[in-house]
């Protein structure tokens, strides 16, 4: 494993594998219990969706205003380390939470709070990326980085996925299961972190000076500036990421929720994305590998045609099999599509001020993804239909796309 690699290298995808841990929690486990909890609150499945949609729209908004400014402080010398640490005991103490929550508004809360510590973390996290590896094997680390953080998370929920079945079929009872779900991926997340908290140093910065958070925001209030009016090429590709990157973490972070939706059984909607988990392993890696032979714009205009693909097809979506089909796809390209944008905005921005940077990308990255969760929610409550809900994601694909060609033509 990892034989081509640095220590530092293997740290940081090594960090890939703790998050997407929590990542596969909340795309199974987590909204399935929020609906257990929602149906003892009597809410109907529509109201279930509206309510969920509407938490992961808040905790993105919250990203939103969050991630630059903790990116533009984290420059500083000798800050991001720290901060990443502190972000992280935080959403790790909140995914502990989430198996002892009683009802399904504290529950949603904390998920809110885990959720925006994990997406802050991920900032700090993606601009390290500059100091870690070269320019010329960014391609190559950020795709392993996602491929092995797909693989990898199948260790532990698999483990969780068993107490999730014994307490499905009352041979525990379920809250006791639930609660050691969420210790489970709280401790992996935890230990699987400590290489990089003990081998990672911030190479590039930019020197503290008195005032260090006043100034931050002075500097990005300048980087935006210059972004605006003359580097039009991370401009560009910043306003097509965020809309193409929103429909992508939608269907992510919605497709058990849309699956339970549609009244798909519970442990068919997550042995399917387990599944999925592996397809995304393969996919990540084959991605990288082509990352060697064809260009950035071309291999994420082919993940952008393929989500464009999911989309449209959830509008005829009524079986299993269909809902299957759905995820392979999916797993075809999210690891791909996440690995190569991140890996594509490393290189075209300063390293010095990548955690400004970074921080400006997770806004139209994880902190943008309340468009697609605010469109089902909307959409499911006006026309009570989740297959239009769904594809009304179509739009966001295409829109990205448009501003994703523009910036590939500026030098």
């Amino acid at each position: 494993m990892f034989k081509n690699f640095n220590k530092l290298e293997k740290s940081w995808i090594l960090y890939d594998i703790g998050n997407s841990a929590f990542t596969m929690m909340v795309s199974t486990i987590i909204p399935l219990w929020f609906n257990t909890l929602a149906n003892n609150a009597g809410m109907t499945d529509s109201q279930y969706l509206a309510y969920w949609s509407y938490g992961t729209s808040i905790a993105t908004i919250l990203v939103a205003f969050l991630g630059p400014v903790l990116g533009t402080i984290s420059d500083n010398k000798g800050f991001k380390k720290p901060m990443f640490m502190t972000v992280l005991v935080m959403g790790v103490i909140g995914c502990a939470l989430l198996g002892v929550a009683p009802n399904w508004l504290l529950y949603l809360i904390t998920y809110v709070v885990a959720k925006v510590c994990y997406q802050s973390s991920l900032v700090l996290y993606d601009s390290m990326l500059t100091d870690v590896t070269e320019p010329e094997r960014m391609d190559l680390v950020s795709s392993q980085g996602y491929a092995w953080g797909y693989i990898g998370s199948c260790i532990p929920f698999v483990a969780a996925l068993i107490f999730y079945a014994l307490g499905m079929y009352e041979i525990m009872p379920m809250p006791i299961c639930i609660t050691i779900d969420f210790i489970i991926i709280a401790v992996w997340w935890a230990c699987v972190s400590v290489p990089l908290i003990k081998s990672y140093e911030q190479k590039y910065y930019v020197e503290s000076t008195a005032g260090k958070i006043k100034e931050s925001f002075r500097r990005l209030g300048r980087t935006l500036s210059h972004l605006a009016k003359h580097d039009r090429k991370v401009f560009f590709f910043l306003i097509g990421f965020f809309f193409y990157i929103d429909g992508v973490y939608t269907i992510i972070d919605e497709a058990v929720a849309i699956g339970r939706s549609f009244g798909f059984g519970d442990m068919i909607l997550l042995v399917v994305l387990l599944l999925t988990q592996v397809v995304a392993f393969a996919f990540a890696t084959l991605f990288g590998k082509l990352s060697e032979k064809y260009s950035n714009f071309t291999l994420i205009t082919v993940c952008i045609a393929g989500y464009t693909f999911v989309a449209l097809f959830a509008l005829t979506m009524h079986a299993v099999w269909q809902f299957g089909v759905m995820a392979f796809v999916v797993g075809m390209f999210q690891g791909a599509i996440q690995a190569l944008s991140r890996s594509y905005f490393a290189q075209i921005i300063p390293a010095d001020n990548s955690g400004e940077y970074f921080g400006l990308y997770d806004i139209c990255g994880k902190g943008a993804a309340f468009m697609g969760t605010m469109m089902v929610g909307l959409t499911v409550q006006a026309t009570n239909s989740v297959n239009i809900a769904v594809g009304t994601l179509a739009i966001l694909f295409i829109i990205g796309y448009i501003f994703l060609r523009r910036s590939a033509k500026m030098q």
